[in-house]
């Protein structure tokens, strides 16, 4: 039972395979056209060989009924038989008394029929077998009638019927074995590049599928090594990020650890313990701001990110922006500033979110400006959108760097020892809950700073 089972199943996998259905089609169309053309074939020849048998009687009959008068039955047997040998001899007399075998096969129109000088052509079916009929007008008058059994026409057709079974079964088996190679041909490609897939699925990477015929298949390939170009620099970049985020998470971990033993081994003055706390909190909240920006990451990637939209005056939430910073820019030496081109623009959007994405630029800006210079904070209304740009005086960006500016880490990995640099996440979230939005974010640069904008409907 269960050796039969698992014949079965095999069957039913190699059936539900493209190289199994492939087989199958073309077997199964090759079969429907083999006795198609078998059926019609042997009708045409049927029909071929009655018409040349009919021929050939109607041929003969026409040299018999051209024999003297004088000739009797038996003498015009003995000639046809020279010729035919199983035809059947009839006369029918001028006064239209019938006389011999193939005479029977008339009836008394026919007789008529052939006296008046009509061709009597007809089959005659009975018990004992069909008989083809050919009666003519003889010039001596009366008529000659000749006859012959359809078996003997028959059995010329069945020999020839089975020769043309013979080269069908023949046919039949090509088709089954062109269909095993066109399947064969056809799906070993299409392994081939499936097999490469599971590779790249176990983490392979690097792959190069051979080049295939026909061209959907190579299509495919190609796609394959597009994706495999596409996942290896996206890992790369990944661990990339990772070992980026790896050593910024040990630093602040080490420096609380190293005072946490220092704390716990009584190494710290009682004089020293308020700025060692006060290192402690800084340090954990370096570590907050990564978590807090992974998570943001992971939440924009997820389905279930909630937006809620409502009426937003933009000028307002930006002089909220500059009332939250005001103190940090006091202390670094940089003003931020609102301005407001036209009337203040109001949009339908998320106000938390936004001011999520406007806190982090001015972040980044506060992060790099110089002292004495200041970020600027512009809003405009557009046909259908608003705009919110974040200006700075900063040391701008190349083109290069504004090409990738929004991929999270590439300015952090490039800048991180030449200026301050953040969590290298905050461009990325930017870029991400913009487009949750529904807008866009963009940046230019110059020698004299940087501009972000971003562009969102304004319904």
């Amino acid at each position: 039972m269960s050796g039969s089972s698992a014949r079965g199943g095999a069957v039913s996998r190699w059936l539900g395979s493209l190289r199994g259905r492939i087989t199958v089609v073309t077997v199964a169309v090759a079969i429907l056209a083999v006795l198609v053309t078998g059926f019609v074939s042997v009708r045409i020849v049927q029909q071929s060989t009655l018409d040349a048998a009919r021929t050939q009687l109607r041929t003969q009959t026409q040299i018999v009924s051209r024999l003297p008068a004088s000739l009797t039955l038996q003498q015009l047997e003995n000639r046809v038989h020279l010729a035919l040998s199983d035809t059947k001899v009839g006369l029918v007399s001028a006064d239209g008394v019938a006389s011999g075998p193939a005479a029977a096969y008339l009836t008394r129109g026919n007789i008529r029929a052939l006296l008046s000088g009509a061709r009597v052509s007809l089959t005659h079916k009975a018990a004992g077998g069909s008989m083809l009929v050919e009666a003519r007008r003889r010039a001596s008058g009366g008529a000659v009638v000749l006859a012959v059994p359809l078996t003997s026409v028959t059995s010329s057709i069945s020999q020839t019927g089975s020769r043309i079974y013979l080269a069908l079964a023949i046919g039949i088996i090509v088709a089954l074995l062109a269909g095993a190679l066109l399947a064969r041909w056809v799906a070993k490609p299409l392994v081939e590049t499936a097999k490469t897939a599971r590779r790249m699925a176990a983490g392979e990477r690097g792959l190069r599928v051979a080049p295939h015929t026909p061209s959907e298949v190579a299509d495919v390939a190609d796609a394959l090594a597009v994706l495999d170009a596409a996942l290896a620099t996206s890992e790369s970049r990944q661990r990339e990020f990772l070992l980026s985020i790896s050593h910024e998470l040990r630093t602040p971990l080490t420096a609380v650890r190293g005072y946490a033993e220092a704390l716990q081994d009584g190494m710290i003055p009682a004089s020293d313990i308020s700025s060692v706390g006060q290192t402690l909190v800084g340090e954990t909240e370096r570590l907050d701001r990564f978590v807090a920006d992974l998570l943001e990451l992971a939440r924009l990637e997820a389905d279930d990110f909630s937006i809620t939209r409502a009426p937003v005056n933009v000028a307002e939430l930006l002089n909220q922006v500059r009332s939250a910073w005001q103190a940090r820019s006091d202390i670094l030496g940089v003003p931020v500033t609102v301005r407001t081109n036209g009337p203040p623009p109001t949009v339908v959007t998320d106000a938390r979110r936004l001011r999520q994405i406007i806190d982090g630029l001015v972040e980044n800006a506060l992060r790099i400006a110089p002292t004495g210079t200041s970020v600027e904070l512009i809003t405009s209304a557009a046909p259908g959108n608003t705009v919110v740009q974040v200006r700075d005086s900063g040391p701008g960006l190349s083109a290069e760097d504004q090409a990738v500016a929004f991929e999270r880490g590439n300015l952090r990995d490039r800048y991180r020892d030449i200026r301050p640099v953040g969590t290298g996440l905050g461009l990325s979230i930017a870029s991400r809950l913009t487009a949750r939005l529904g807008g866009t974010i963009g940046v230019s640069s110059s020698t004299a700073g940087t501009v972000f904008t971003v562009t969102l409907p304004s319904h």
